[in-house]
């Protein structure tokens, strides 16, 4: 238990850290992916939405767990608390408190690492959306075009 109270703090937040790295190096790259992004490279529309798409279920994944990961440290915090607590032989509402206290910044940082991950998935769905409509513009506008040159080609 004694290795769990001192080193609870780095573990969670360690793992919130790399969870947060990780869905910012994903919403980096998937913005200068969008921003030089050449529709007329795509032929089909699922593979445009495949390589748009792509390395979204991270951030998901991220933003969907990062509160669960607060969630674990403050309960085993908690436990921590209760512990001491058995092992001390009385109650003390001050080291209760405080224990508690200290406890749920594991949530606070689960948080705040979902939030903006949220906020980023649902921006980058938001583009994928605009590049996809950007994507049918150019193949309604190629098949206008190719349309347009057979009918002059039939009526000479």
């Amino acid at each position: 238990m004694d290795f769990l109270r001192d080193n609870l703090d780095y573990m969670v937040f360690g793992v919130l850290g790399l969870m947060s790295f990780f869905m910012l190096w994903f919403v980096i790259e998937r913005y200068f992916y969008f921003a030089r992004v050449k529709v007329e490279g795509f032929t089909h529309e699922d593979n445009l939405n495949v390589s748009l798409t792509q390395n979204l279920t991270v951030i998901s994944t991220i933003a969907a767990n990062a509160p669960y990961v607060g969630l674990l440290g403050t309960v085993l915090g908690i436990i921590i608390t209760f512990y001491d607590m058995g092992q001390g032989g009385k109650i003390d509402v001050q080291n209760i408190m405080t224990g508690l206290a200290l406890a749920l910044k594991a949530t606070a940082g689960g948080l705040l690492v979902a939030i903006p991950a949220i906020i980023f998935y649902n921006a980058l769905l938001r583009k994928v959306d605009v590049v996809t409509a950007r994507w049918r513009e150019f193949r309604d506008t190629q098949n206008t075009a190719n349309a347009t040159n057979k009918e002059a080609q039939n009526n000479p």
